[in-house]
């Protein structure tokens, strides 16, 4: 059977999927090998290597994210709906999806430079997609400020969804109306002004 086989390629990286999340970031591509039936060595072979393996997951997984939270995002609704919707859906993913994230996080700030590109490349899409949004809704008419902002969104987003998940008992709902708060006031009171009173 090809290497290129998307149907046998679809069904190592569901197996692969299956072994993260029972095993989390210590998942062994010896355990990935045999839930996939296959050898070690037949393992690389469609992955290349190791870090072959790493990225697929990670380009299958960011891009699932991206699809869905620029999906919550566009729907109907004000705005601090569809930001609380979308914060809801990033941290329910990671949480619903702990082992999974966790391996992958740490593969991206180890030593693993292609998934690491692949999650920086999940960042940059956010970002360019919220950069878009500001631009239109928040009237910023300077794009660099616009990338500026949504990268630091994203990052805060990210950052604060690390620490929820090492603090499960506080509520997802008080992190979610947290960060929206802080997004919905910070912003449109920078988008009028610097607080040298000198417009951006």
């Amino acid at each position: 059977m090809s290497t290129r086989d998307p149907d046998r390629r679809r069904a190592l990286l569901e197996a692969a999927d299956q072994v993260i999340r029972r095993e989390g970031p210590g998942a062994s591509m010896a355990a990935i090998a045999a839930a996939a039936g296959i050898s070690k060595p037949i393992l690389y072979r469609h992955f290349g290597n190791k870090s072959g393996l790493y990225q697929a997951l990670a380009e299958r997984h960011t891009r699932k994210l991206i699809e869905t939270i620029q999906d919550r995002f566009q729907r109907p609704g004000s705005q601090r709906e569809r930001i609380t919707s979308t914060i809801e859906t990033y941290l329910s993913m990671i949480s619903e999806n702990l082992q999974l994230y966790r391996f992958l996080m740490e593969r991206a700030s180890a030593e693993d430079a292609a998934t690491h590109s692949a999650m920086s490349t999940m960042i940059r899409g956010l970002s360019q997609e919220l950069a878009k949004v500001f631009m239109a809704e928040v009237e910023l008419a300077d794009p660099d400020r616009a990338y500026v902002w949504a990268h630091a969104v994203i990052g805060m987003v990210q950052n604060a969804g690390d620490w929820w998940l090492d603090h499960p008992e506080v509520p997802r709902r008080k992190v979610v109306d947290a960060l929206a708060d802080l997004i919905l006031v910070g912003l449109p009171a920078a988008a009028g002004g610097r607080p040298d009173g000198n417009e951006g």
